[in-house]
């Protein structure tokens, strides 16, 4: 199954911009017949995971209990839950299952995600390897960007950056699926 994680923020009101974004998202990926996979709490997470749901994609939460026992659980689009035992493992079953990532706007959380991502596509480049497709949305990432490139020497091209979660869906598609 081809699949993409999105990374996003816990916090991210219903009533939001952000929350109509994340929902785009989902639901572009569900009418292309790519799987989303997200952390599987509420907030962005669960934003994508319903557009997808109601799009008739299907959703993957890949969860960590022992990290957020004051969680009630995944999401109620969640349809396959996958529970981690670490941090570390959450974000590397995310992106093993996922032919791709894109990074919502967030916080810490979504930052380490990204971070990951974009150390993966260091060593990936270094060793010749072709890129794992990531991108990340919004101006909320060019601070973030800047200093990276800035101070610890990261190649911004690393991972592609984008203003809207259309554009992300919509790249990430043609680097998933050139021939679409």
């Amino acid at each position: 199954m081809t699949a993409v994680a999105v990374f996003g923020s816990s916090q991210t009101d219903p009533s939001s911009a952000e929350w109509q974004e994340a929902e785009l998202v989902g639901r572009n990926f569900a009418l292309a017949g790519i799987a989303v996979i997200t952390g599987g709490y509420g907030g962005t997470m669960e934003a994508v995971s319903k557009g997808a749901a109601e799009a008739g994609g299907h959703v993957i939460g890949v969860t960590a209990p022992i990290l957020f026992p004051a969680r009630s659980g995944a999401n109620s689009f969640v349809m396959e839950l996958i529970e981690a035992e670490s941090l570390s493992d959450r974000i590397g079953r995310m992106m093993v299952l996922s032919q791709g990532c894109v990074a919502l706007p967030g916080s810490i959380g979504t930052a380490a995600e990204l971070l990951i991502a974009w150390n993966t596509n260091h060593i990936l480049r270094r060793s010749g390897l072709p890129r794992y497709p990531s991108v990340a949305v919004g101006e909320h990432w060019l601070e973030f960007r800047s200093t990276m490139v800035g101070r610890l020497s990261a190649l911004g091209e690393d991972i592609h950056w984008v203003d809207t979660g259309a554009q992300a869906s919509d790249w990430m598609l043609r680097q998933i699926n050139p021939l679409t």
